[in-house]
């Protein structure tokens, strides 16, 4: 006779079953309402800009980028041109000999045969030095907004992969708690179908979907050791060494919502393309300036002396030259015409600029009012229905006043809720960073769950090292249909 499969389990006596339904009942998920309580707290500990860990990785990625140090020394070259714009023209020394005939060298012989050292040096029309060196100051001045950019831009993605880091490590634990409660259903499942009151399909797909489990962890942990590695790139560790961090997204609290006009302003003083286009602009005015300087002659004098010996006394020589600008409409005219051109275009770009600015800063403002909204009803009252909706489904799972289905149903949505909750509370600092680091980049998508499943603007980064939540927001997938519970 063969031996009886593993879940064929007969039903059990009546005093063991009462056992089993007891240590059910204690097994139920009351865990979840300890952090449900913390999240209902509000957060707690300083903003994600003033975290410790934080600030020390953003001063270890400005000690150690190469960008910084590339963008100082071009700082340090246009610098440099600033004297050499405003210095005169190097000097000119002629050496010559005049000899009468060619049968020798008639020197001391014949009057008009000498020696000659001449010496020259040309001096710019007034004001054409002072105008080539404010244009390479001006140059100099654009190349401190690329610097004022770089360290910007090194702050934003240092703090958005420590941001993802935090998420792909909520997202661990959230999995490690889904282990937990699929294991109570699991529980349940099997008492059931052992009391014969429920089918062994539901004992089956409750262990299924704990198997499905091991693959999203190995998917998450993979993503955690992606996001190391982002973060010791941009602080100069090894790859692979490990960082510790100690928060969670729930403890970081919501940026605050600056006054939407004050916002503009700063942005419009502080952004390094918009600086950057105007100097751009003053620089083409500068050059049309001494375009139209070009049309008067520079000024070169001349002075040599030419010594004879013999009798002959030394004779010397001294002259003015003048530069004749006969072609100035093939070329000053056309200097101050391009130059024109140049400077429409770049405040022209300007304007360009700052129209692109105060969208994204209307975008990222409208963006982070829903998602503020959204995290304080998170915190206030969705997250505790679905704790206490996914509670109450599985005691009534229990007592067979609702299938399995309801039960699966219920705990996804719980967890989904979860998820979604950090994926918005990360999306909110998303959006603080971009504003901090005044972006001009479009707003990307987030997460339809984070706000009740209606899309809003997030966060958009274009640097594919420190890119949005990436696959660790869409690791963990709903258990009805394999549907994502969160995907960016």
């Amino acid at each position: 006779m063969r031996a009886p499969s593993p879940l064929c389990i007969g039903p059990w006596p009546r005093h063991r079953m009462m056992i089993t339904w007891l240590a059910l009942f204690c097994l139920l998920p009351l865990a979840p309402s300890v952090e449900a309580a913390e999240i209902r707290t509000g957060a707690t500990g300083p903003a994600l800009s003033q975290d410790p860990a934080l600030v020390a990785l953003v001063k270890e990625a400005m000690e150690r980028r190469p960008e910084l140090v590339q963008a100082r020394a071009q700082i340090h070259a246009e610098g440099e041109r600033i004297p050499q714009s405003r210095a005169l023209p190097d000097p000119t020394l002629s050496l010559g000999i005049q000899n009468d005939g060619f049968t020798g060298i008639q020197i001391g012989k014949m009057e008009t045969s000498f020696l000659a050292v001449t010496a020259s040096q040309t001096f710019p029309w007034t004001g054409k030095r002072e105008l080539r060196a404010e244009t390479a100051n001006l140059g100099a001045r654009a190349a401190e907004a690329d610097l004022r950019r770089t360290l910007l831009t090194i702050t934003a993605d240092t703090e958005r992969a420590y941001l993802d880091l935090l998420l792909v490590r909520d997202q661990l634990s959230l999995l490690a708690k889904r282990e937990t409660l699929w294991s109570q259903s699991e529980g349940l499942a099997r008492a059931r179908y052992q009391a014969g009151e429920g089918p062994q399909s539901d004992y089956l797909r409750a262990q299924l979907e704990r198997q499905r489990l091991r693959q999203q962890s190995w998917a998450l942990e993979a993503e955690e050791r992606r996001r190391i590695a982002v973060l010791n790139r941009l602080r100069g560790h090894p790859l692979g060494e490990p960082i510790a961090t100690e928060r969670t997204l729930a403890d970081l609290p919501d940026p605050l919502e600056p006054d939407p006009n004050q916002a503009m302003v700063d942005a419009e003083t502080d952004s390094p393309e918009l600086k950057k286009a105007l100097l751009a602009g003053e620089q083409a005015g500068r050059r049309v300036e001494l375009a139209k300087k070009e049309r008067w002659p520079d000024v070169t004098v001349v002075a040599g002396i030419m010594p004879r010996w013999g009798n002959y006394a030394t004779m010397w020589q001294a002259g003015v030259a003048l530069n004749l600008p006969v072609w100035t409409a093939q070329k000053q005219s056309r200097s101050i015409a391009e130059n024109q051109a140049r400077g429409i275009a770049a405040l022209s770009g300007a304007e360009a600029i700052r129209q692109v600015l105060r969208q994204r800063i209307s975008e990222r403002l409208t963006a982070l009012h829903a998602l503020v909204a959204a995290n304080r009803l998170y915190r206030s009252e969705l997250l505790v229905q679905s704790e206490a909706t996914a509670a109450s489904t599985m005691v009534q799972y229990q007592v067979g006043r609702v299938t399995f289905a309801s039960v699966l149903e219920a705990l996804v949505g719980y967890l989904a809720d979860r998820n979604a909750f950090l994926v918005s509370v990360a999306d909110a600092q998303r959006i603080a960073i971009a504003q901090r680091e005044i972006s001009l980049d479009a707003l990307g998508a987030t997460s339809g769950a984070a706000m009740g499943g209606s899309p809003i603007p997030g966060s958009g980064d274009a640097s594919a090292a420190s890119s949005p939540s990436g696959p660790a927001s869409g690791q963990l997938e709903g258990v009805e249909g394999g549907s994502a519970m969160s995907r960016r």
